[in-house]
C-alpha cells in the first residue's frame, strides 16, 4: 500500500537525510527577503515551497557563492532568472516568472 511505501521510504537511509534536512535550522530573514515577502504578498504570488533542496523553495538553489539562483522551465527550456542576495528574493522572482506561464 501507499502506506507501507511511504514508512519503508522513511525508515531508510534516503528518507531519514530527507527528514534531517527538514529539522535543519532556517536562517533569519534579512530586511530585504522581509521586504521581498511584503512585495510578493502585495502582487498576490505565492512563494512555492520545496523540501528538495536547502534553500526550501522550488525554483531555487544556493550557489558556491553564498548567493542564490532562480531559473525554472518555460516552453520546453530551463530559464535562468537571475542571482539574488536571498532564497526568498530568489523565490518572488521564480513566483512572477511562473505566473506568467500559466
Amino acid at each position: 500500500t501507499a502506506e507501507e511505501a511511504a514508512t519503508a521510504y522513511a525508515r531508510s537511509e534516503y528518507g531519514r537525510a530527507d527528514a534531517a534536512k527538514l529539522l535543519q535550522p532556517r536562517s533569519a530573514l534579512t530586511a530585504a527577503g522581509l521586504e521581498a515577502i511584503r512585495q510578493a504578498e502585495r502582487e498576490g504570488l505565492t512563494l512555492t515551497a520545496s523540501s528538495n533542496n536547502s534553500t526550501g523553495y522550488k525554483g531555487v538553489c544556493e550557489q558556491a557563492s553564498g548567493r542564490f539562483q532562480a531559473g525554472h522551465r518555460g516552453g520546453g527550456r530551463r530559464v535562468y532568472l537571475g542571482c539574488f542576495g536571498t532564497a526568498v528574493e530568489a523565490a518572488v522572482a521564480y513566483a512572477r516568472a511562473v505566473g506568467e506561464y500559466t
